[in-house]
């Protein structure tokens, strides 16, 4: 039988810390501790060279139950649709309308977080609502 491995999402992105900090609040993830040695992520950061500083966050869920959400800078700007999202399940049992009420509050919550909604997909005969949204970075996900 093969067991279970663990993971972690990766996202490209221009600014780590910045996007990483944006997914703490909307999953109630946390930064974990600085490197051994180190007070702060920011006495850390000043002491990679120049090119390395700011190159990567990371965040984790405080349960240790969600995968590890690693932020790392690229290059390159978003060009197309993901290939891979997240959803984010905050109307998990819910249907109708209490279902798209409670949507449209963590909706609201992230607007105010810098989010982007891009629509909303109403309940149809094979799925229930649900919100498609951007990250800070333009990075699609939806509220499910």
């Amino acid at each position: 039988m093969t067991s279970i491995r663990q993971f972690q999402v990766t996202f490209d992105c221009a600014e780590p810390e910045r996007v990483a900090r944006f997914w703490c609040e909307v999953l109630g993830y946390v930064v974990p501790p600085p490197p051994k040695g180190f007070d702060t992520w920011d006495a850390y950061d000043r002491s990679l060279p120049p090119e390395e500083r700011g190159a990567w966050f990371a965040c984790s869920d405080p349960s240790g139950v969600g995968p590890r959400l690693f932020f790392q800078r690229v290059p390159e700007g978003k060009t197309a649709k993901n290939r891979v999202h997240l959803d984010v399940r905050v109307g998990t049992g819910l249907v109708g309308e209490e279902r798209l009420a409670t949507l449209q509050a963590e909706c609201t919550r992230l607007l105010a977080l810098g989010a982007t909604r891009v629509q909303v997909l109403l309940a149809d005969e094979d799925n229930e609502s649900c919100i498609v949204m951007q990250d800070i970075e333009g990075n699609e996900f939806c509220l499910d």
